[in-house]
């Protein structure tokens, strides 16, 4: 670690050890400022509970033997020893120890972890060891980084003149824990001016975290609205197209996530650990089959019969939703089973200090738009996508023309059923699979694509970004069930003045 040449004496071990917790910190932090391997060494022993302490001994423990801290000796244990008892106050500082012995590791990412843990427990006596890390800091970021700890453990000094200083250099910064510092030291700040300057920085902070709010709360909005959309999207065809009530939409979406699971397990069991990244895109087509094929079997069993009878088809759906749930019950069981995120989909993009945009939340995002992409293609470009347009406009001509529109009532089915499935696997990776899973979902989609206007995918779209932005933003004022009522109430209002949605469906047959 290149630790300054500085042997720990028992005398410091034993002030560490034992007595009154702030002065077992103060000469914690003495120790720190000046340490040896020794002393890292025990402050690990003190971290991990493995030290014991009689009247005038201290004993570090390791394999159920004593040893002497100083010397590293082994000792034998007197039957009066006991365990030293660290409290919240204790475990912060030795944790801020540790890490202001890190500060001279080699790998930057190292120092800078070292830095933040500093950050968020300042003292001014670790002052020289921050001091002589940032005259050797050549990496800019662990440097600027540094400067905040030093600002930050001048900042209870008792020179007013080091505190205004250092409340002035502390409002460059953009960090919400630089602002819980600030008021932290607000509410014990005696001198006028340093409390100015203070509540100042406090100001500057707030002002630069508005913006990271702010899109935060577009990010979110947009991620819900990803959401929504993979959902909505094949309500956009078996309702919006073939005006089908489906209430089993959102069981074809959870079938989509069970199937997520079982390729995870398939990977764990029979594949190398290394594959294992892999498994979320062997799912996607999976995921897709399993609904289609039970959407298959769904409008050749059941709905194929009660086309033009909207109640009947909504009770029968209903019912199928309640058979596949407990279905799903009796295989994998009433409790929610576990989708881990791949590694690539783990951690987040950092904008700014307060803006992390999560890569799973990003990763739904562009699926969502090339799900989109490709049932835009399918449904505008291809013969099938004619076939079904044809078919959903004018039945009766469309089978003049040679089509056979039950097969095609089948094929559209499966393919918005499919894309149910898809939802499902993306949904995975963001909440827990359980049976319940698509009833979070089911009345939102049909709110999407109502409001989108029925039929049409450029509505949906619209409908489904606009919802989980406005969702969003409201969340943030009023709370999330205010939010979901007003999002309701503004729905209800909207489907009032323009019922056929967003975009209304053009043609003689619209019109008439």
């Amino acid at each position: 670690m290149g630790l300054p040449a500085h042997a720990l004496t028992a005398d410091e071990a034993k002030s560490i050890a034992s007595g009154d917790t702030e002065a077992r910190v103060e000469a914690l932090n003495k120790a720190v400022a000046a340490a040896d391997d020794k002393t890292a060494a025990f402050i690990q022993a003190m971290s991990d509970d493995a030290v014991k302490v009689t009247a005038d001994k201290v004993f570090v423990i390791k394999d159920d033997k004593a040893y002497d801290p100083v010397t590293g000796a082994e000792l034998k244990l007197p039957d009066d020893a006991e365990d030293v008892v660290n409290n919240n106050m204790m475990r912060g500082a030795l944790e801020a120890a540790q890490a202001a012995l890190k500060l001279t590791s080699k790998d930057d990412a190292v120092r800078m972890e070292a830095a933040q843990a500093l950050f968020k427990e300042p003292d001014e006596s670790r002052l020289p060891m921050v001091e002589k890390a940032l005259a050797a800091e050549a990496n800019d970021k662990v440097k600027a980084q540094l400067e905040l700890v030093r600002a930050a453990s001048l900042l209870s000094s008792a020179d007013k003149a080091k505190r205004l200083d250092a409340a002035k250099a502390l409002g460059d910064s953009r960090s919400p824990d630089t602002k819980l510092l600030l008021n932290q030291r607000l509410a014990e700040e005696t001198e006028a001016d340093v409390k100015a300057a203070i509540i100042a920085s406090i100001s500057s902070i707030d002002g630069s975290l508005v913006w990271g709010d702010r899109i935060n709360a577009v990010f979110s909005g947009i991620s819900l609205g990803s959401v929504l959309l993979l959902a909505a999207l094949g309500l956009a065809i078996t309702y919006g197209l073939m005006g089908v009530i489906n209430m089993a939409h959102g069981e074809l979406m959870m079938i989509g996530a069970y199937a997520t699971y079982v390729m995870q397990g398939i990977f764990q069991r029979l594949l190398p650990e290394s594959m294992f990244g892999w498994y979320l895109v062997a799912a996607i087509p999976v995921a897709f089959l399993a609904s289609a094929f039970v959407g298959a079997v769904l409008e050749r069993g059941v709905i194929r019969f009660l086309y033009g009878r909207p109640l009947e088809t909504l009770l029968a759906t209903w019912g199928i939703s309640l058979m596949l749930q407990q279905l799903v019950r009796s295989i994998f069981g009433a409790q929610n089973v576990g989708v881990e995120n791949p590694a690539w989909m783990s951690g987040g993009l950092s904008l700014l200090s307060n803006v992390t945009l999560p890569w799973n939340r990003i990763c739904i995002i562009i699926f969502a738009g090339l799900v989109l992409l490709a049932m835009g293609w399918l449904i505008g470009r291809t013969r099938l996508g004619l076939f079904v347009r044809g078919v959903t406009q004018n039945r009766p001509i469309a089978s003049c023309m040679g089509v056979n529109t039950a097969r095609i009532d089948t094929y559209a089915f499966a393919l918005g059923s499919g894309i149910a499935g898809l939802a499902g696997c993306a949904l995975s990776q963001i909440g827990n699979v359980g049976p319940d899973l698509g009833q979070s979902y089911i009345v939102d989609s049909f709110m999407v694509v109502v409001m989108g206007g029925v039929g049409q995918l450029a509505g949906t779209v619209y409908a489904a970004l606009g919802l989980g932005i406005l969702n969003k933003f409201i969340e943030g004022w009023a709370g999330a069930v205010l939010a979901k009522i007003a999002v309701l109430v503004f729905i209800i209002i909207f489907i009032q003045k323009r019922p056929q949605g967003i975009f209304a469906v053009k043609g003689r047959s619209a019109e008439a």
